[in-house]
């Protein structure tokens, strides 16, 4: 049996896509809508993630792997495209220090698009993040050669530093 709420969710969701005549489903009430100037965000569900913890007994080598794959798998294209460049520029040049900024960079934000906007200057970057790295990362982003970046690299250069 449906709660008076469903019902009513339901019964306002067809009310609304018969009144847009664009619309041919039921909008959902679960995830974000967009910003339209009507949008209260009241559907907004947010995911709890547990906290970022850094692995400090990690060997270095399996931690430069790690990140790797990490700056590879995102949740978004522009940063996979973006961070996959990064790390093969720089990853296997990184001071301890430096891998433990970029470890935190990419794992403690839960917002893909916070690390973008931080990257391309959109947004200013919180304190906790600044740093050696970050400014690396920024100056990357500027793309100052004109380099064609449409993809993520190929894994081929790995295989050439093994041998």
């Amino acid at each position: 049996m449906l709660s008076s709420l469903v019902a009513k969710r339901l019964v306002t969701g067809m009310c609304q896509a018969v009144r847009r005549p664009g619309v041919t489903a039921v909008v959902s009430s679960r995830g974000y809508k967009g910003d339209a100037p009507d949008d209260n965000k009241a559907d907004l569900i947010e995911i709890p993630l547990p906290p970022w913890m850094e692995k400090t007994d990690e060997p270095v080598d399996i931690k430069r792997r790690r990140l790797l794959y990490e700056s590879r798998k995102r949740g978004m294209l522009e940063n996979c495209i973006l961070l996959s460049l990064f790390a093969k520029r720089y990853l296997n040049t990184m001071t301890a220090s430096q891998l433990r900024q970029y470890d935190r960079l990419i794992n403690e934000p839960s917002n893909d698009w916070d690390i973008y906007y931080w990257a391309t200057e959109a947004q200013p970057t919180p304190e906790v993040y600044q740093g050696e790295v970050m400014e690396m990362l920024k100056e990357f982003t500027k793309n100052k050669n004109h380099e064609q970046r449409l993809d993520a690299p190929s894994l081929e250069y790995l295989e050439k530093e093994t041998q």
